[in-house]
């Protein structure tokens, strides 16, 4: 992953996968945790993406495990110069991660993650979701303060629609604040309705760079799925079985595995030089819970897909 590509207008270097870190605190301890961490960093990778909220869901976690745990090993590598940290703000995640983008929030929530992440700064700051009580004059004023405090450097949005996005940016436009310059949504082979079209288009024209997240389907998409086969044991199962495991999803699966094959590559991998081949994508995210999955997203970042390959992958997962 020695390649980089650009967010916003300070020209922000990330490598094109970003490594998921919903997974540390959760089902990846803290040892665990570093040692892909480690190997993300020895495969080139530099763009890590976590959540002040991240993992409040786990029973005995209160959020905020995932960026303590970041932070606790870029003190122990000395590496805090070396990577992209973005963390989030705005979802709700117990009664110290409350939901919303007011003034108070985003600073309280950015102070916060700066101790958690053990850090004077963060790259990329995300309002985590839209919150439409809130007039998007201040969200955006509070965004620009701790642009100009130097305590952020990119703004970001995750799980906006293209009408609030594009209000968000007129605001800012308006009043001379810091724009939105990244956009996460949910967008994969099997998730394509929320992101293509409208949203997609705002983005191109706007100059926004996107990074999806669960580009992997949450594992679907790894090829660890398939026909007349026992579910994985994973905490996904069985949402995964619902969600894909039908005539749509195994047609993508097969497509995955024609192309990969063409390619002696793995069909994750496929799935995300796929993402990596749209516009605007600057860096599909992806969590690892050990060091081979690291190297199969290190592997995606230097596969370039051909036209043809991504029509056909198109096809198979369009929606009828």
């Amino acid at each position: 992953m020695t390649s980089r590509r650009l967010i916003g207008k300070r020209g922000l270097q990330v490598s094109p996968i970003c490594l998921g870190g919903n997974v540390f605190g959760w089902t990846a301890d803290e040892e665990t945790s570093f040692a892909v961490l480690d190997a993300f960093v020895a495969a080139g990778g530099n763009f890590i993406d976590t959540a002040n909220i991240y993992s409040a869901w786990v029973p005995g976690n209160a959020g905020g495990e995932s960026e303590a745990i970041i932070g606790r090993w870029m003190a122990a590598r000395g590496s805090r110069d070396d990577v992209v940290i973005a963390t989030k703000v705005g979802m709700q995640g117990g009664p110290q991660q409350p939901k919303g983008l007011t003034r108070d929030k985003i600073r309280r929530g950015a102070e916060e993650s700066l101790k958690r992440l053990n850090t004077d700064h963060i790259d990329i700051f995300y309002a985590h979701e839209d919150d439409e009580e809130t007039p998007l004059s201040e969200t955006m004023a509070a965004f620009d303060e701790l642009v100009n405090e130097g305590t952020i450097g990119v703004v970001a949005a995750s799980n906006y629609s293209a009408a609030r996005l594009r209000e968000a940016l007129a605001a800012s436009d308006e009043h001379g604040y810091a724009r939105y310059e990244l956009l996460q949504p949910h967008y994969n082979l099997m998730e394509r309705s929320g992101y293509e079209g409208e949203l997609a288009q705002l983005c191109v024209d706007e100059g926004i760079t996107v990074a999806p997240y669960f580009a992997l389907a949450r594992g679907f998409l790894t090829g660890k799925y398939r026909r007349d086969q026992p579910l994985p044991a994973t905490p996904r199962a069985a949402g995964i079985e619902k969600d894909y495991l039908n005539d749509r999803g195994y047609a993508v699966v097969d497509a995955l595995d024609s192309v990969a094959k063409g390619h002696g590559a793995r069909v994750g991998e496929v799935a995300l030089a796929w993402l990596l081949a749209k516009p605007a994508v600057v860096a599909p995210i992806a969590s690892a819970t050990n060091v081979q999955q690291v190297t199969e997203l290190a592997a995606a970042a230097g596969l370039a897909l051909g036209a043809a390959e991504v029509s056909a992958l198109d096809e198979a997962s369009s929606v009828a």
